[in-house]
């Protein structure tokens, strides 16, 4: 199921992170961790443009389009991605991401 998918991207992220100490400066300089992550936000915004319309109705309250966006942003910037507001996607958006993607996958349950 995507939602799944959508969750282990998100569980991945957070691996990197942790091996990383969750430490903003070796983001900013490690170009190897930055692109570990870029490439699962890449994958989930993927998976987002693969959604049906039933399940983008139960979870209205995500931002689907804008995570779908943000892929094609990554994919198209060709080198001028803002690493500050990545950082800033990996630390707050994907951990509230994967909690409602759960939420929404318990209570398919």
């Amino acid at each position: 199921m995507i939602l799944e998918k959508i969750v282990a991207y998100c569980q991945r992220i957070a691996a990197h992170l942790e091996r990383f100490h969750n430490d903003a400066a070796a983001f900013q300089t490690d170009f190897l961790f930055q692109d570990a992550c870029c490439m699962c936000v890449v994958q989930i915004g993927e998976l987002a443009g693969q959604l049906s319309e039933e399940t983008r109705r139960k979870s209205a309250s995500i931002p689907w389009r804008i995570i779908k966006d943000t892929r094609n942003y990554y994919v198209h910037a060709y080198g001028s991605i803002d690493v500050a507001a990545v950082w800033d996607t990996l630390i707050h958006d994907i951990p509230a991401l994967r909690i409602s993607c759960e939420r929404i996958l318990q209570n398919e349950d």
